[in-house]
Protein backbone atom coordinates (compact mmCIF):
# COMPACT_ATOMS: atom_id res chain seq x y z
CA UNK A 1 0.00 0.00 0.00
CA UNK A 2 1.42 3.60 -0.84
CA UNK A 3 2.00 6.40 1.31
CA UNK A 4 0.77 9.78 1.43
CA UNK A 5 1.53 12.76 0.20
CA UNK A 6 0.82 15.74 2.72
CA UNK A 7 1.27 19.38 1.30
CA UNK A 8 1.65 21.43 5.00
CA UNK A 9 0.80 25.28 5.05
CA UNK A 10 3.79 26.96 6.47
CA UNK A 11 3.82 30.64 8.69
CA UNK A 12 4.40 33.69 6.29
CA UNK A 13 5.49 35.88 9.17
CA UNK A 14 4.12 35.13 12.28
CA UNK A 15 5.33 31.25 13.81
CA UNK A 16 2.02 31.45 15.82
CA UNK A 17 -0.04 30.95 13.15
CA UNK A 18 0.96 26.79 12.48
CA UNK A 19 -1.55 25.22 13.32
CA UNK A 20 -1.62 22.18 16.20
CA UNK A 21 -2.37 19.78 12.63
CA UNK A 22 0.41 20.61 11.35
CA UNK A 23 3.08 20.33 13.96
CA UNK A 24 1.57 16.75 14.20
CA UNK A 25 2.01 15.86 10.61
CA UNK A 26 5.12 16.96 10.27
CA UNK A 27 6.05 14.92 13.63
CA UNK A 28 4.60 11.56 12.58
CA UNK A 29 5.55 11.45 8.56
CA UNK A 30 8.83 9.24 7.53
CA UNK A 31 10.36 12.39 6.01
CA UNK A 32 9.96 16.09 4.84
CA UNK A 33 10.14 17.63 1.49
CA UNK A 34 11.67 21.12 1.67
CA UNK A 35 12.15 24.13 -0.62
CA UNK A 36 15.50 24.47 1.15
CA UNK A 37 16.05 22.38 4.04
CA UNK A 38 17.94 25.40 6.51
CA UNK A 39 14.93 27.22 6.13
CA UNK A 40 12.95 24.44 6.99
CA UNK A 41 15.24 23.52 9.51
CA UNK A 42 14.90 26.63 11.64
CA UNK A 43 10.91 25.86 11.79
CA UNK A 44 11.20 22.22 12.63
CA UNK A 45 13.91 23.05 15.39
CA UNK A 46 11.16 25.37 16.81
CA UNK A 47 8.50 23.14 17.48
CA UNK A 48 11.14 20.53 18.48
CA UNK A 49 10.70 18.73 15.62
CA UNK A 50 13.46 15.83 14.07
CA UNK A 51 12.68 14.19 10.82
CA UNK A 52 14.77 13.70 7.55
CA UNK A 53 14.84 16.00 5.05
CA UNK A 54 15.09 16.05 1.15
CA UNK A 55 15.37 18.95 -1.23
CA UNK A 56 12.17 19.71 -3.20
CA UNK A 57 12.32 23.24 -5.56
CA UNK A 58 12.13 24.84 -8.73
CA UNK A 59 14.98 23.42 -9.86
CA UNK A 60 15.55 19.48 -8.86
CA UNK A 61 11.92 19.38 -8.88
CA UNK A 62 11.71 16.45 -12.31
CA UNK A 63 14.70 14.13 -10.57
CA UNK A 64 13.78 14.75 -7.05
CA UNK A 65 9.74 14.12 -7.61
CA UNK A 66 10.67 10.82 -9.13
CA UNK A 67 12.61 9.52 -5.79
CA UNK A 68 10.22 10.98 -3.58
CA UNK A 69 7.27 8.76 -5.27
CA UNK A 70 9.21 5.98 -5.63
CA UNK A 71 9.36 6.06 -1.74
CA UNK A 72 5.67 7.24 -1.21
CA UNK A 73 5.12 4.28 -3.78
CA UNK A 74 7.01 1.95 -1.02
CA UNK A 75 4.75 3.19 1.79
CA UNK A 76 6.71 6.18 3.44
CA UNK A 77 4.44 9.65 4.35
CA UNK A 78 6.06 12.66 3.18
CA UNK A 79 5.24 16.21 3.98
CA UNK A 80 5.70 19.00 1.11
CA UNK A 81 6.92 22.53 2.43
CA UNK A 82 8.06 25.24 1.27
CA UNK A 83 9.70 28.45 2.77
CA UNK A 84 6.68 30.32 3.38
CA UNK A 85 2.76 29.39 2.75
CA UNK A 86 0.85 26.54 0.91
CA UNK A 87 2.44 24.37 -0.97
CA UNK A 88 1.65 23.65 -5.06
CA UNK A 89 0.10 27.59 -5.28
CA UNK A 90 2.59 29.36 -7.46
CA UNK A 91 4.68 26.87 -6.30
CA UNK A 92 6.77 23.78 -8.19
CA UNK A 93 5.17 21.41 -5.54
CA UNK A 94 2.05 21.29 -8.53
CA UNK A 95 4.16 18.96 -10.07
CA UNK A 96 5.11 16.71 -7.45
CA UNK A 97 0.62 16.78 -6.73
CA UNK A 98 0.36 16.02 -10.66
CA UNK A 99 2.98 13.19 -10.24
CA UNK A 100 1.28 11.49 -7.29
CA UNK A 101 -1.93 11.78 -9.07
CA UNK A 102 -0.97 10.35 -11.86
CA UNK A 103 0.51 6.66 -9.65
CA UNK A 104 -2.51 6.98 -7.96
CA UNK A 105 -0.65 8.34 -4.61
CA UNK A 106 -2.99 10.10 -1.98
CA UNK A 107 -2.29 13.87 -1.48
CA UNK A 108 -3.77 15.64 1.85
CA UNK A 109 -3.58 19.44 1.81
CA UNK A 110 -2.94 20.77 5.54
CA UNK A 111 -4.26 23.93 5.37
CA UNK A 112 -2.51 27.00 6.87
CA UNK A 113 -1.51 30.30 5.70
CA UNK A 114 -2.03 32.16 2.23
CA UNK A 115 -0.86 35.28 1.85
CA UNK A 116 -3.24 35.72 -1.68
CA UNK A 117 -6.26 35.13 0.96
CA UNK A 118 -5.59 37.19 3.70
CA UNK A 119 -4.47 40.26 1.13
CA UNK A 120 -7.85 39.80 -0.84
CA UNK A 121 -9.25 39.65 2.77
CA UNK A 122 -8.33 42.89 3.70
CA UNK A 123 -8.15 45.07 0.41
CA UNK A 124 -11.37 46.08 0.66
CA UNK A 125 -12.25 45.06 -2.68
CA UNK A 126 -14.73 42.94 -4.25
CA UNK A 127 -14.27 39.45 -2.88
CA UNK A 128 -16.61 37.51 -4.17
CA UNK A 129 -15.26 36.26 -7.49
CA UNK A 130 -11.23 37.15 -8.20
CA UNK A 131 -8.06 35.69 -9.89
CA UNK A 132 -4.68 35.01 -9.06
CA UNK A 133 -2.15 36.05 -11.51
CA UNK A 134 0.65 34.98 -9.24
CA UNK A 135 4.07 36.67 -10.28
CA UNK A 136 3.70 38.76 -13.46
CA UNK A 137 7.06 38.41 -15.73
CA UNK A 138 10.47 40.02 -14.74
CA UNK A 139 10.85 41.31 -18.29
CA UNK A 140 9.04 44.36 -19.45
CA UNK A 141 7.42 43.16 -22.91
CA UNK A 142 6.21 40.34 -21.42
CA UNK A 143 5.09 41.61 -18.47
CA UNK A 144 3.04 44.23 -20.40
CA UNK A 145 1.91 41.29 -22.65
CA UNK A 146 0.71 39.84 -19.74
CA UNK A 147 -1.46 42.43 -18.06
CA UNK A 148 -2.88 42.77 -21.87
CA UNK A 149 -4.27 40.02 -21.17
CA UNK A 150 -6.30 41.06 -18.22
CA UNK A 151 -7.46 44.80 -19.66
CA UNK A 152 -10.67 43.06 -19.77
CA UNK A 153 -11.06 41.22 -16.72
CA UNK A 154 -13.72 42.12 -14.57
CA UNK A 155 -12.78 40.30 -11.18
CA UNK A 156 -10.87 41.30 -8.44
CA UNK A 157 -7.07 40.44 -9.42
CA UNK A 158 -4.42 39.22 -6.89
CA UNK A 159 -0.24 39.37 -7.64
CA UNK A 160 2.78 38.51 -5.97
CA UNK A 161 4.98 40.98 -6.54
CA UNK A 162 9.01 41.29 -4.99
CA UNK A 163 10.18 44.95 -3.48
CA UNK A 164 12.90 45.74 -6.59
CA UNK A 165 10.61 44.99 -9.46
CA UNK A 166 7.58 46.98 -7.49
CA UNK A 167 7.71 50.17 -9.22
CA UNK A 168 8.05 49.05 -12.87
CA UNK A 169 5.49 46.50 -12.34
CA UNK A 170 2.61 49.77 -11.02
CA UNK A 171 3.92 51.58 -13.63
CA UNK A 172 2.99 49.11 -15.93
CA UNK A 173 0.06 48.12 -14.70
CA UNK A 174 -1.25 51.89 -14.42
CA UNK A 175 -0.39 52.43 -18.27
CA UNK A 176 -1.80 48.98 -19.56
CA UNK A 177 -5.10 48.82 -16.81
CA UNK A 178 -5.85 52.39 -16.35
CA UNK A 179 -6.35 53.80 -13.44
CA UNK A 180 -7.81 51.56 -11.08
CA UNK A 181 -8.34 51.00 -7.35
CA UNK A 182 -5.50 48.73 -5.61
CA UNK A 183 -4.74 47.24 -2.07
CA UNK A 184 -0.90 46.93 -1.44
CA UNK A 185 -0.12 44.71 1.26
CA UNK A 186 3.27 44.50 3.05
CA UNK A 187 4.37 42.15 4.90
CA UNK A 188 1.71 40.11 5.97
CA UNK A 189 1.38 38.54 9.59
CA UNK A 190 5.23 40.44 9.95
CA UNK A 191 6.09 43.29 12.32
CA UNK A 192 5.68 45.64 9.93
CA UNK A 193 2.29 44.47 7.80
CA UNK A 194 0.85 46.98 6.45
CA UNK A 195 -1.88 47.59 4.07
CA UNK A 196 -1.73 50.57 1.63
CA UNK A 197 -5.77 51.71 -0.57
CA UNK A 198 -5.30 54.07 -3.17
CA UNK A 199 -5.92 54.07 -7.39
CA UNK A 200 -3.00 52.83 -9.37
CA UNK A 201 -1.70 56.24 -10.68
CA UNK A 202 -1.62 57.46 -6.89
CA UNK A 203 0.57 54.09 -6.22
CA UNK A 204 2.78 54.83 -8.69
CA UNK A 205 3.72 58.43 -7.15
CA UNK A 206 3.56 57.47 -3.66
CA UNK A 207 6.28 54.73 -4.28
CA UNK A 208 8.09 57.23 -6.43
CA UNK A 209 8.84 58.86 -3.28
CA UNK A 210 9.21 55.99 -1.21
CA UNK A 211 11.61 53.33 -1.04
CA UNK A 212 9.42 49.27 -1.14
CA UNK A 213 10.60 47.28 1.27
CA UNK A 214 9.48 43.98 1.66
CA UNK A 215 7.46 41.30 0.00
CA UNK A 216 4.12 42.76 -1.45
CA UNK A 217 0.79 41.31 -2.56
CA UNK A 218 -1.34 43.84 -5.16
CA UNK A 219 -4.70 43.23 -4.94
CA UNK A 220 -5.99 45.48 -8.10
CA UNK A 221 -10.22 46.06 -9.06
CA UNK A 222 -11.58 44.44 -11.82
CA UNK A 223 -12.58 46.38 -15.16
CA UNK A 224 -15.86 47.95 -14.20
CA UNK A 225 -19.05 47.58 -16.38
CA UNK A 226 -19.71 50.00 -18.66
CA UNK A 227 -22.83 51.72 -18.24
CA UNK A 228 -24.62 52.15 -21.79
CA UNK A 229 -28.20 54.10 -22.47
CA UNK A 230 -28.70 50.11 -24.29
CA UNK A 231 -32.55 49.44 -23.19
CA UNK A 232 -33.27 45.64 -22.61
CA UNK A 233 -34.58 44.63 -25.76
CA UNK A 234 -31.40 45.71 -27.46
CA UNK A 235 -29.14 44.03 -25.09
CA UNK A 236 -31.57 41.32 -25.63
CA UNK A 237 -30.44 41.65 -29.22
CA UNK A 238 -27.41 41.44 -28.32
CA UNK A 239 -27.45 38.37 -26.90
CA UNK A 240 -29.06 36.48 -29.26
CA UNK A 241 -26.44 37.65 -31.92
CA UNK A 242 -23.88 36.29 -29.85
CA UNK A 243 -25.82 32.99 -29.53
CA UNK A 244 -25.88 32.92 -33.23
CA UNK A 245 -22.29 33.03 -33.13
CA UNK A 246 -21.72 29.93 -31.37
CA UNK A 247 -21.66 31.36 -27.53
CA UNK A 248 -23.99 29.38 -24.95
CA UNK A 249 -27.07 31.47 -23.87
CA UNK A 250 -25.22 31.79 -20.25
CA UNK A 251 -22.05 33.15 -21.45
CA UNK A 252 -23.63 35.75 -24.14
CA UNK A 253 -25.65 36.92 -20.95
CA UNK A 254 -22.89 36.91 -18.86
CA UNK A 255 -21.21 38.79 -21.55
CA UNK A 256 -23.64 41.11 -22.36
CA UNK A 257 -24.19 42.43 -18.96
CA UNK A 258 -20.41 43.08 -18.39
CA UNK A 259 -20.57 45.16 -21.31
CA UNK A 260 -23.76 46.83 -20.96
CA UNK A 261 -24.18 46.88 -17.04
CA UNK A 262 -27.80 45.92 -18.22
CA UNK A 263 -28.81 42.85 -15.33
CA UNK A 264 -28.15 39.65 -15.82
CA UNK A 265 -31.04 38.09 -14.97
CA UNK A 266 -33.47 39.94 -16.66
CA UNK A 267 -31.21 39.84 -19.56
CA UNK A 268 -31.47 35.99 -19.36
CA UNK A 269 -35.09 35.77 -18.48
CA UNK A 270 -36.09 38.16 -21.74
CA UNK A 271 -33.79 35.67 -23.76
CA UNK A 272 -35.18 32.66 -22.74
CA UNK A 273 -38.76 34.10 -23.87
CA UNK A 274 -36.84 35.07 -27.50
Amino acid sequence: MSGTLYLVATPIGNLSDFSPRAIETLSTVDFIAAEDKRVSLKLLNHFEIKKPMVSYHQHNRVSAGEEIVQRLLGGESCALVTDAGTPAISDPGEDLVKLCAEKGVAVISIPGCCAAVNALAVSGLPTGRFTFEGFLASGKSERREQLKELCGEARTMIFHEAPHRLRATLADMAEVLGDRPIALCREITKLHEETLRMSLCDAVKYYEATEPRGEYVLVVGGREKARTEMTLEEGVALVLQRREAGAKLKDAVRSVADDTGLPRNALYEAALRQ
